[in-house]
């Protein structure tokens, strides 16, 4: 699959030349307040350095390969990034803010092993080779409760098609969420899909867990988590 892609993500129909952000729609906000002063030093000096060019995703990382979608604020994602300089990390974002936020946190901790992209994470997921990552993290994902807005929910049968093309075989697909309807609906596609595995406890974290802003705010609305472990069969 990797090897007919088309380059930096674009869909060739004819001669007409698609890039890979123009075929999917995107949902939810791009920026939120205006960025102090640091954070939009940063993601005019920064974020240049660590963006992920989809024309060569892995250039210089590592042999073991993280993946986070949707980072938020980045707390999990620095987490692990620190507890684990072996291992390369990407955090997809489109939110500018939170993107922001998650270059702060390279900055001051140092971290040399996060690239960022910092738009819809579909074309990533595209652009990436196969068999290329141990785990993949989609965590606290907006869970579109309306029944008329499932469908924008980035669990979909084709973002699970992508996640196992892209995990290595026993790698594992992450999935948290506060939200019951999303819990059943991701475990539904999950089966459906046939590909992986479900194991562990789901209500208990994943190792080395560090809350969220989304699972703080959780707690005091009184919801509790799932956790979901789905392992790519071999």
């Amino acid at each position: 699959m990797g090897e007919d892609r088309p380059r930096e993500g674009a869909q060739s129909r004819g001669e007409v030349i698609i890039p890979a952000e123009m075929r999917f729609q995107f949902y939810g906000r791009r920026k939120g307040k205006s960025l102090r002063r640091h954070h939009s030093g940063l993601m005019d000096q920064l974020l240049p350095h660590l963006r992920v060019a989809l024309d060569d995703p892995l250039a210089g990382m590592a042999d073991r390969r993280w993946l986070e979608i949707g980072f938020g604020g980045g707390e999990h994602l620095a987490h692990q990034a620190e507890l684990h300089p072996d291992v390369s990390f990407i955090g997809a974002e489109p939110f500018v803010n939170g993107v922001a936020k998650m270059l702060a946190l390279v900055e001051e901790k140092t971290l040399a092993n996060v690239r960022i992209h910092d738009a819809d994470a579909r074309p990533l997921l595209q652009a990436l080779p196969a068999a290329g990552f141990e785990r993949i993290f989609l965590l606290y994902p907006d869970p579109w409760p309306k029944a008329r807005h499932n469908k924008r929910r980035f669990v979909s049968p084709e973002n699970l098609a992508q996640f196992h093309r892209v995990l290595k075989p026993g790698g594992l697909f992450l999935f948290a969420s506060d939200f019951g309807g999303y819990v059943s609906w991701t475990r539904q596609h999950v089966a459906a899909h046939g590909g992986f595995t479900e194991e562990g406890d789901p209500l208990a974290p994943y190792e080395n867990w560090i809350g969220t802003r989304y699972e703080t705010k959780a707690r005091h609305e009184g919801r509790g988590s799932n956790y979901l472990r789905f392992r790519r069969k071999g």
